[in-house]
């Protein structure tokens, strides 16, 4: 079984590599994203004060707590490698605490962090790592023109689709709430300074890394993935 992690700023194509590459290696696609958006819009949560805390943060551009994020998260991992399945997350981890369970000062030792809990779930050998990297300024232009299906969450561009339904599903159109030029900027700067410290761990503790020029076209990404896995 392998675990992959897709990494890279907003709008560096994430969710679409891990959808070709779960496919590809048939793998359990975690788009925490998606799942994170899913829990906290849930209407049955609506008056859960945790829920209404970490919504603000999200719709504010900022990172969700880091705790939180990771007891969530690793409950999913282990769950998926229980049924023997491989997964591809995209979109975590995102922060060093996320990662490793400590944050950046912090004594490491007897820390537990989602990299842990993947190596033990599928074995070092078996966890790749990509980094999708793009300019600032094309990450603004892809995120601030992105659409996406309320249904099936297939992805669309403003600048090339006028569409008010779904092709693939008939289901609406939306734009997410977060895709706001003051919130994705936010986003950005936080990968920029909570991401990044994670590659450095990463790089030290031997871990699988590759970094990939996100700017060509998704199936020329997806050809360079395929071959470092496969």
């Amino acid at each position: 079984m392998k675990a992959i992690i897709i990494m890279g700023p907003q709008g560096s194509g994430k969710g679409t590599q891990a959808e070709l590459i779960a496919k590809k290696f048939d793998l359990f696609h975690f788009d925490s994203g998606s799942y994170l958006r899913s829990v906290l819009y849930d209407p049955a949560s609506k008056n859960d004060k945790i829920i209404q805390r970490e919504r603000k943060l999200n719709e504010a551009g900022a990172l969700n707590t880091p705790s939180w994020i990771l007891k969530i998260f690793s409950q999913i991992v282990k769950k998926t490698a229980i049924l023997k399945k491989g997964i591809v997350l995209s979109g975590s981890p995102r922060s060093l605490y996320e990662a490793f369970g400590y944050n950046q000062g912090e004594n490491p030792k007897n820390k537990t962090g989602l990299m842990d809990v993947l190596s033990k779930s599928y074995g070092k050998e078996n966890v790749f790592t990509f980094v999708l990297d793009i300019p600032l300024k094309e990450s603004l232009k892809r995120t601030s023109g992105r659409l996406t299906c309320s249904v099936c969450k297939s992805p669309f561009m403003i600048q090339k689709y006028k569409i008010d339904s779904c092709p693939f599903c008939g289901g609406e159109i939306i734009k997410r709430k977060d895709d706001n030029k003051e919130s994705i900027i936010k986003r950005l700067d936080e990968y920029k300074n909570r991401t990044t410290p994670i590659l450095i761990e990463l790089k030290k503790r031997k871990y699988k890394i590759f970094k990939i020029d996100g700017t060509p076209v998704p199936y020329k990404i997806h050809k360079t993935i395929f071959s470092k896995v496969n």
